[in-house]
């Protein structure tokens, strides 16, 4: 039971801070029309969906794409601290945490492209 209050009190936070230093400072600077460089300061998961997985970006609503992008990395987060948290040898929690992080995240980053791929938003390479 103690698990489950952490994973979702660790997603609550994570999800809180994530939209408060990550996701709104993205929306000013995509509202701006004066910023030139908007290329320059896109959110490293956004890129990394336009260039492995071909995302196109104008079927994508960006909004939609940031609270998606929020949503995973909040449960990525929150998922690896909730399973690390199992393991009492701390040599074993830090090197399953680095393992963990990538294989979730990767993986749940290959899922949101497959919802993408669903709904017919991906470009035809």
């Amino acid at each position: 039971m103690e698990e489950i209050v952490l994973f979702f009190m660790s997603f609550l936070f994570v999800f809180l801070i994530y939209q408060i230093f990550v996701i709104i400072p993205a929306k000013r600077r995509y509202k701006d029309k004066k910023n030139k460089n908007r290329e320059k300061k896109e959110l490293p998961e956004i890129k990394y969906l336009e260039k492995k997985y071909n995302l196109d970006m104008e079927k994508v609503s960006y909004f939609q794409l940031l609270q998606i992008v929020a949503l995973v990395s909040s449960f990525d987060i929150s998922l690896i601290v909730s399973i690390i948290m199992l393991v009492e040898n701390f040599i074993f929690r830090i090197s399953l945490g680095f393992l963990l992080t990538f294989i979730i995240i990767f993986s749940s980053y290959h899922l949101v492209y497959l919802f993408y791929k669903k709904k017919g938003m991906i470009k035809n390479v």
